[in-house]
């Protein structure tokens, strides 16, 4: 395709942030689909791939800051950033209206990611017309 006829792209990131290429290589796929024209609708964050929005993750400073990356691109393309609610609880990441909804004592959900169900992912299908899964 080229510039002239961009696709919309939602992208499926099941992988964590580290321990596997799943969301590195997501990361460098969103990006070279912008630079080549095409329309990054949303990322969609499931299973391990919630750990991408957990703001307490923090990698040694000669590290790469996948986090960081994921928030930047998604303010610089205007890209939804949705995680999955179940697959997050789940693994003890949190925003602040389900921390106060569950009574817990604090919360971390990266900024720029936005809890969501499943229909979320449903819909992005739907209304895209590529859905990638890393």
């Amino acid at each position: 395709m080229s510039k002239a006829n961009p696709l919309t792209y939602c992208l499926l990131v099941t992988g964590p942030t580290y321990g596997t290429s799943q969301s590195a290589s997501a990361y460098q796929f969103a990006n070279a689909l912008l630079e080549e024209g095409h329309i990054l609708k949303c990322i969609f964050f499931y299973q391990d791939g919630v750990l991408n929005g957990n703001t307490l993750t923090s990698p040694a400073t000669d590290e790469f800051d996948l986090i960081k990356a994921w928030r930047k691109l998604a303010q610089e393309s205007g890209c939804e950033m949705n995680i999955c609610v179940a697959a997050s609880l789940r693994r003890g990441i949190t925003d602040e209206e389900q921390a106060q909804a569950l009574s817990l004592p604090a919360y971390n959900l990266s900024e720029g990611f936005v809890m969501s169900g499943l229909g979320s992912l449903a819909e992005a299908m739907l209304t895209t017309d590529r859905t990638i899964q890393f």
